[in-house]
């Protein structure tokens, strides 16, 4: 039994089920008249007709499932593969029984339903079905109508159709068990990767939102200490300018003030926004305003080189412009922080196919292939200890993720390390509409 959920399973194989027995109904409909009159084979063809029929008017239940109705909703989807399945083996029963009993060899496709209720039911119902299907081969030797054609003992002047049909058969059998159950347990598959990508996405979210917890936190805890520092700062600067001047004094207060102001703007965008651009919308912009905004905002502006391809310049991108702003210039300070003070960091924006490529090349140490692995993971960091908390990549990552951009890296010890943010671009028509 499959890893899938119980009922997830037979639910994924439904629509194939269904065209198995499409399949498996038109092919016996239209063989038992050309068996009949093109081989010469004795059949009661249209007696027998009545079994595709029924598999094909049964076949409207799983189509009612498949499309969502509820008219089989009492009827959880394992057991209602489970009866398609049991009405199919009665089926088979009823038209070997008419034509030749045990010695049909189209008795393999017994093998095709149990195969597929190996992959997607329980075990309780494959071992039944495994059960039903022997019991209702064993039946044929007591209750079919011989065809002297498919003996396999057959000594006439003619071709053995036992033999011929043992070959058939399996290539039948052989053809539909490595088609259907193939399709089956890739769709099963790639349903449990879903999961597991959805799971990985939910562990990230909840990393995150341990963050933004955080975040909020420290603005609150730290937000009485900063404003002490700030009043008995001012109050130290009017001392050193009114009662006692002295000009140094003043100015280092002065920028203690300042430095506090901006801690201060820091935290109320930390408790307002956590680690996410959260209510921000997207707004329409391009590389050009975004690099622009980025050089702004950027104090070490003289060490960053920006290079912006004109064929990218004013490509359209609907996208949080504040947020991604602000990631790219993580980036960029993550690559002063790892080049020497007279080197510079490469800024350039490139068009690639439906996609605006930022890359962020600096000249550092670089980094190894297991740095390069878990980079991006959640306190994780090449900085010194005390230089960084490791947050930087996975918030920028995670704003990648949201917005449908992604984040990849590509380094090497002594190489550098070039960060590359792959914007998607919008529609350009969409873009001139609006």
């Amino acid at each position: 039994m499959s890893p899938a959920l119980p009922e997830t399973a037979p639910l994924i194989a439904l629509p194939w089920i269904v065209r198995l027995r499409y399949g498996l109904a038109l092919a016996v409909a239209l063989s038992l008249p050309a068996v009949q009159f093109l081989l010469g084979v004795d059949l009661p063809w249209r007696p027998m007709l009545v079994f595709p029929a029924l598999i094909a008017a049964s076949n409207s239940l799983l189509l009612r499932r498949v499309h969502g109705h509820s008219a089989t909703d009492r009827i959880s989807n394992s057991n209602l593969v489970a009866l398609a399945f049991v009405l199919d083996f009665g089926c088979l029963t009823g038209l070997l029984a008419l034509s030749g009993g045990p010695s049909n060899p189209f008795s393999l496709l017994y093998l095709v339903h149990i195969t597929l209720a190996a992959s997607i039911l329980t075990k309780h119902w494959t071992w039944f079905l495994g059960f039903l299907a022997t019991l209702c081969f064993g039946l044929l030797f007591f209750a079919s109508r011989p065809i002297p054609a498919l003996d396999a003992h057959h000594m006439g002047s003619g071709p053995n159709f036992h033999l011929v049909g043992m070959w058939v058969a399996f290539a039948v059998a052989s053809f539909l068990v490595a088609l259907f159950s193939g399709k089956i347990s890739e769709l099963i598959r790639h349903h449990e990767e879903s999961l597991l990508r959805m799971h990985e996405e939910l562990s990230r979210k909840d990393r995150l939102a341990s963050l933004v917890t955080l975040a909020a936190g420290a603005a609150h805890e730290l937000g009485t200490p900063l404003g002490t520092i700030a009043i008995v700062s001012k109050d130290l600067e009017l001392y050193a300018t009114e009662h006692m001047p002295d000009r140094s004094f003043a100015e280092d207060c002065r920028l203690i003030r300042t430095e506090v102001d901006r801690c201060q703007a820091i935290l109320v965008n930390m408790s307002a926004q956590g680690a996410t651009p959260v209510g921000e919308a997207s707004h329409w912009t391009t590389p050009a305003e975004l690099l622009a905004g980025v050089r702004h905002d950027l104090v070490a502006g003289g060490r960053v080189q920006i290079a912006l391809d004109p064929s990218a310049a004013e490509s359209p991108l609907l996208l949080p412009p504040h947020a991604i702003r602000q990631a790219i210039a993580a980036l960029v300070k993550n690559g002063l922080e790892a080049t020497t003070k007279e080197a510079k960091v490469v800024v350039t924006a490139r068009l690639e196919e439906a996609h605006v490529l930022i890359d962020v090349t600096d000249r550092g140490a670089g980094m190894t292939d297991d740095q390069l692995r878990r980079i991006g993971e959640p306190f994780f960091t090449t900085k010194p200890p005390g230089m960084g908390m490791g947050l930087g990549v996975f918030l920028v990552r995670t704003l990648a993720e949201q917005v449908g951009a992604e984040l990849t890296y590509r380094s090497g010890p002594a190489t550098g390390t070039v960060a590359t943010l792959r914007l998607p671009l919008a529609h350009r028509e969409s873009a001139t509409h609006a």
